[in-house]
């Protein structure tokens, strides 16, 4: 019988040592030789690091870049076992051009202190990647896709005992106070969930992957190659930016609370990211149905010039209700009479989204005083809702955008562009996996943010190394170069 081994911290160590040692010649120097940092960094960044403080810098600005960039190459946990790869491997030390190695602290204020720089380098390989990306596959980078997600953070608000106590306590209420049915205590209890983390404001309350965690949020936009092209950080300097979004109210459905945040965030990301990126034009959109909305349509097809958008319907936006027929007057008509023509009231729009729209109600709706005060009133006898006024309809100028967004549902390019939207999903993942986003022990937004951008320059250098040495199948992940 097979009997599984339970790897220890110290086998780990030693099977990645093995591998430095081992693959130092080849993938260093491959590294040394087709990749010059020096000139990927940009000269704001160098004038920051090295200002005159009073001291000298002890240690050089690329072997912080290339040690954090390494670090996520090779898979390195923690902060402190990439300090012990560089305190045993010589060679990587020559590398990275350490004499001395620095300790841990000095490695998360490099990230705190140069957020901003790192963003710029960031922003720089983006521009240097898009060439290499049209050249692979001008279609598949033509595509822009977004999604968000959460950097969970290490708080006591992610403990599942926190959550847990919460429904306890709320169950214990229900029964102390002899509630009735009606009384959830698992709603109670996301209710009095706090909307962000005790020890850092900008970590906030999310619903993801089916369950509730405290998560810096960030929204990332790739192509259809699967390259980040953009991260967006949705905090409290972002939302100074856009003062046009509105932070609502929870809502009774956690699902909703994070569709209609991804749909309000959507067009300024888009349109920070091609205003900093103006060499870059958008072609094709893909997202999920969270981005479903008359105002979206409008945003992407007529103001960021988008020539298709793939956005599948959301079933919450659609009546419950049967539709209305159109006449060929362009008049709706009763659901359950064609040729019964509804009656307008009005073409201003009465509705909180601010859409121009034009109103049509029953027409066998009349007006009557009841209690001193006009009431609609309907007198049909088989009601097509149970409105007392009857049936309203809208009719919107805008909504052919949504119905017909530069491409049809459901036929062949439609099924066949919309699958590559996933491409995000697995981007995000990778990031979360492989170049160690996730499971930090952290809680500092900046170093969370700081970690993400690094991720980022890591995948774009990538693209970089795998076109230099022509080997393009790797552009996504070093690994499979690294084992062969």
């Amino acid at each position: 019988m097979f009997r599984s081994k339970q790897l220890s911290l110290s086998d780990v160590y030693a099977d990645c040592l093995d591998t430095f040692d081992n693959d130092k010649p080849g993938f260093l120097s491959m590294l040394e030789q087709n990749i010059d940092i020096d000139a990927l960094i940009p000269l704001s960044f160098r004038q920051r690091f090295y200002a005159w403080t009073g001291r000298p810098r002890e240690h050089p600005l690329t072997g912080f870049i290339w040690a954090l960039i390494i670090q996520r190459i090779f898979s390195i946990p923690t902060d402190s076992l990439l300090i012990i790869f560089l305190r045993f491997s010589k060679e990587l030390r020559e590398f990275c051009g350490f004499t001395k190695v620095p300790d841990a602290s000095k490695f998360t204020r490099f990230k705190q202190s140069f957020l901003s720089d790192l963003r710029d380098m960031f922003d720089r390989l983006v521009d240097l990647t898009e060439p290499i990306c049209a050249q692979i596959d001008p279609k598949l980078a033509a595509m822009t896709i977004f999604d968000t997600s959460g950097i969970e953070a290490y708080v006591t608000e992610n403990n599942p005992k926190y959550a847990n106590s919460l429904i306890r306590s709320m169950k214990a209420w229900k029964e102390a106070k002899s509630l009735s049915d009606s009384f959830d205590p698992y709603k109670a209890a996301y209710a009095a969930m706090p909307s962000c983390a005790a020890s850092e404001p900008a970590v906030k309350q999310l619903y993801i992957n089916g369950h509730f965690c405290y998560v810096y949020k960030f929204g990332m936009i790739t192509n259809g190659l699967g390259i980040v092209r953009d991260i967006a950080f949705y905090d409290k300097k972002f939302l100074a930016a856009h003062p046009e979004i509105e932070v609502g109210k929870k809502s009774d459905s956690p699902d909703e609370d994070k569709s209609l945040g991804d749909s309000k965030a959507l067009i300024p990301t888009l349109s920070g990211f091609f205003a900093r990126h103006p060499q870059i034009r958008p072609d094709v959109f893909l997202g999920d149905s969270a981005f479903d909305t008359i105002d979206i349509y409008a945003g992407l097809l007529k103001e960021l010039k988008f020539s298709k958008a793939f956005i599948p319907l959301n079933a919450r936006a659609d009546s419950k209700y049967p539709d209305c027929t159109i006449d060929e007057l362009g008049r709706p008509c009763c659901p359950k009479n064609p040729k019964l023509p509804m009656k307008q009231e009005g073409s201003k729009s009465h509705l909180r989204c601010g859409r121009p729209s034009m109103k049509f109600v029953c027409p066998k709706m009349k007006w009557v005083t009841e209690d001193g005060k006009p009431k609609r009133r309907t007198s049909c006898e088989d009601p097509c809702t149970g409105s007392p006024c009857g049936r309203m309809f809208y009719i919107y100028p805008e909504k052919d955008l949504r119905t017909f967004p530069g491409t049809v549902r459901g036929t062949d390019e439609w099924n066949a562009a919309y699958k590559v939207r996933t491409i995000a999903e697995r981007t995000i993942c990778h990031f979360k996996d492989s170049l160690l986003v996730s499971g930090r022990k952290t809680r500092n937004a900046q170093t969370l943010h700081a970690d993400l951008l690094l991720s980022g320059i890591t995948q774009l250098i990538t693209v970089l190394l795998a076109d230099k040495i022509n080997r393009r199948q790797y552009i996504r992940s070093l690994k499979p170069l690294i084992a062969a």
